[in-house]
């Protein structure tokens, strides 16, 4: 697959995971009437002003990756009206629902992936390989087609299909197959002694794949998320206890991000996994999970993320103080410096041992 087509995909998929974070902040924020100065498509320095609507100015900026929100009031407590002015339960909901729209983001794609999966049509009869010189062959039947009737009898899922031939070896039977939107008819005689290997009329059988009952998706998409969840969870303990080696589970950047998603395009190009509905199935499991990476990471209690944030609102909730809003502006300087620093040092990782593991 074309690199620079890669390369478009993931910058449009991670972009359109912040900007689902930060759209998450915007709508709680103005659900909860904190006024939101500028909601920036990209980041600064400024393109253009777009428009305002209900107060908010809606800015294109140069940087063309994901977005951001600047909230009324900001860091600053006296300024009336604004976030940092507003209840501890109000912030920790705005705090709160970044995180939540990258999780719904993640299910929703995850649904999309297993309905695209499908589930095994256990009452039908796909023809998935013809061998060379058989009767199958001879007869004209094709890989895709789906058998439907020997001699006039439907068949019910593959099983059936066998007896039913076994039961006229060396007799010419007739066989009704749909192939696409066309129904048609053809005649063989399966084999007394077909090649080692090979049935009596030279056919591989599966049953073919329909989308997966939509709740069903739900199930499943809910508890992949819950099992990404969980090994986020346990990874430091699992660390400890030598269940996980150091070299399987350190972070990975924006490189390390890309190389995963660049060979997940090459294994959607090349495996050819077998699908209800064609769709980018290895693709759409990596923006999913990036998509609740991200939403759990910024969750973690570290200055300068949401849960970081969440961790200063702590003393509210239990002594009614708010921590002295100095300290919080230094705290949140110094780990901001940390986490470029740890960023710098995660890149340069991703370029001298790479992660491919889609």
């Amino acid at each position: 697959m074309d690199i620079a087509w890669i390369i478009i995909q993931f910058v449009i998929a991670l972009g359109l995971l912040i900007f689902v974070h930060e759209l998450g902040h915007f709508l709680a924020s103005k659900s909860l009437g904190i006024q939101v100065d500028e909601f920036g498509f990209g980041y600064p320095p400024r393109l253009v002003k777009l428009f305002t609507w209900k107060g908010t100015e809606v800015t294109l900026n140069w940087i063309p990756f994901g977005g951001f929100i600047r909230a009324h009031g900001e860091g600053d407590p006296d300024v009336e009206g604004g976030m940092s002015a507003a209840p501890a339960w109000k912030r920790l909901i705005i705090l709160v629902s970044g995180a939540l729209m990258n999780f719904i983001v993640g299910i929703l794609v995850l649904i999309i992936m297993y309905t695209s999966l499908g589930t095994p049509a256990s009452n039908q009869v796909l023809l998935t390989d013809i061998a060379p010189n058989s009767p199958a062959q001879s007869a004209g039947l094709q890989a895709g087609d789906i058998l439907l009737a020997v001699n006039g009898l439907e068949v019910d899922g593959v099983e059936d299909a066998q007896e039913v031939i076994q039961g006229y070896l060396g007799q010419e039977i007739e066989l009704t197959l749909l192939r696409g939107e066309e129904t048609l008819t053809t005649s063989l005689t399966p084999r007394l002694n077909p090649p080692e290997g090979e049935g009596a009329i030279g056919i591989s059988l599966s049953n073919p794949l329909k989308p997966m009952p939509f709740f069903q998706a739900v199930g499943y998409a809910f508890q992949s998320a819950y099992m990404q969840g969980r090994e986020f969870v346990m990874l430091p303990f699992n660390l400890i206890k030598g269940n996980i080696a150091s070299e399987e589970a350190r972070l990975v950047g924006l490189k390390g991000m890309f190389d995963i998603y660049n060979q997940a395009g090459q294994m959607d190009a090349e495996v050819g996994v077998a699908t209800a509905t064609p769709l980018p199935i290895f693709r759409l499991s990596v923006v999913a999970m990036v998509s609740i990476a991200f939403g759990l990471t910024n969750l973690l209690p570290i200055p300068m993320l949401d849960g970081g944030q969440i961790l200063f609102l702590i003393p509210e909730f239990l002594f009614k103080r708010r921590l002295p809003q100095k300290a919080v502006n230094l705290i949140n300087s110094i780990f901001f410096m940390l986490l470029i620093a740890l960023m710098v040092y995660i890149t340069i990782q991703d370029f001298v041992n790479p992660i491919f593991a889609p």
